[in-house]
């Protein structure tokens, strides 16, 4: 039997306002929307995991302590792309031989990074 990854929660003051950063972010649409309390997006593609934005009333503090990684053969490009939508560049890093990330944060301070394998 076992689990499957169905769905990553992120905890966010304004979902509807979140989801929209992200679907503009991701090229895809919502898929289900709860009076704007939570809002899943529709995957991306067969094989990937969605997103939802669950309403919780405090502001998020501290870092996360899980994020998602999303890859790319051009990294610069959709940092870039990305900030123009309302994220925050907050960090770069080069592990080489392996991956080049750039830690993001979206519009509400959610963590997450958009990384480049090498080798």
């Amino acid at each position: 039997m076992g689990i499957q990854q169905a769905l990553i929660t992120i905890d966010c003051l304004r979902p509807r306002e979140l989801a929209g950063f992200w679907t503009k972010a991701l090229g895809v649409e919502v898929a289900m929307d709860l009076e704007g309390g939570y809002v899943v997006l529709q995957p991306a593609s067969e094989n990937a995991t969605a997103l939802a934005f669950q309403q919780v009333p405090e502001e998020r503090s501290g870092k996360n302590r899980v994020h998602v990684d999303f890859l790319t053969e051009e990294r610069e490009k959709e940092v870039e792309r990305l900030v123009g939508l309302g994220a925050r560049e907050l960090s770069k890093h080069d592990e080489p031989g392996i991956a080049s990330w750039t830690v993001l944060a979206d519009p509400e301070g959610n963590e997450f990074c958009v990384a480049t394998h090498q080798g």
